[in-house]
């Protein structure tokens, strides 16, 4: 594997991240199945853990008004040449977390989204102890 390579995995892992986190997208059923792996979970910052069928029928329901969030702190990282892990935080009307996605290469579908994770922080979490 030549660097190239980790570095077209790493681009195309962040430019679906970036086009998950799009309202347009995430709150389209159309869109979003061809984003997600058939064997997709979620385990959101409320605690809830989703299917790729339940997460599709949450982020229909919120539907056109769904907030796009400021996203800070992006970083991805090359596991395996079909796996990428991608960090980053992201505020949505002043709710903080920390996300965490792994994108995965398939055959048939190119990059789609594996598995996602949020924690919810407030701004005091990110200061260092003393």
């Amino acid at each position: 594997m030549s660097n190239r390579d980790a570095s077209d995995a790493v681009t195309a892992a962040i430019e679906g991240e970036l086009r998950f986190l799009d309202p347009a997208v995430f709150t389209s059923p159309a869109l979003l199945s061809e984003l997600l792996h058939a064997e997709f979970r979620s385990f959101g910052s409320s605690g809830t853990a989703w299917t790729r069928e339940s997460y599709i029928h949450e982020l229909r329901e919120w539907g056109p008004a769904a907030a796009a969030g400021t996203v800070s702190r992006m970083a991805a990282r090359e596991l395996t040449p079909d796996l990428v892990l991608i960090t980053f935080d992201i505020n949505i009307s002043e709710r903080r977390a920390h996300r965490s996605s792994l994108w995965c290469r398939t055959e048939s579908a190119g990059w789609q989204l594996y598995f996602t994770q949020g924690t919810g922080f407030t701004p005091e979490d990110m200061e260092l102890p003393s």
